[in-house]
């Protein structure tokens, strides 16, 4: 059985959700950017997609704004929030176009490889 970690955010306060429905985000599709030992690419950190981000990531090689069916997913437009991988969130940032970040509903496993002055430097307003 998966066990996901406690559900804190980087703030060290309970995790709020990043998005519950349209998009249904998260490694367990919850809501939450919940993880557990099993989520490999720790999908961690809540961020609000921009058209920059979305065509970097296509360009990386993860398509977030492609709808998928088969998969039960919209595709992601800019607006929409989604618990992005950390590594992914980092290398933006490193490239300059790194979204807005919920820290708040941000895990706090993110800093795990994020450090919370580059999310805080993010952090929505």
């Amino acid at each position: 059985m998966i066990r996901k970690d406690e559900a804190i955010n980087v703030l060290g306060q309970a995790l709020a959700p990043c998005s519950e429905t349209d998009p249904v985000t998260g490694f367990f599709r919850d809501g939450h950017c919940n993880t557990c030992v099993e989520d490999r690419g720790s999908h961690t950190v809540c961020a609000l997609m921009t058209p920059e981000f979305l065509a970097f990531s296509k360009y990386v090689g993860n398509d977030l704004s492609t709808p998928r069916p088969e998969f039960g997913f919209a595709g992601l437009k800019p607006g929409d929030q989604w618990c992005l991988c950390a590594a992914r969130f980092l290398q933006a940032h490193d490239e300059g176009c790194a979204p807005k970040v919920r820290l708040t509903a941000t895990h706090k496993r993110a800093l795990d490889i994020v450090p919370l002055n580059i999310l805080e430097a993010h952090a929505e307003t």
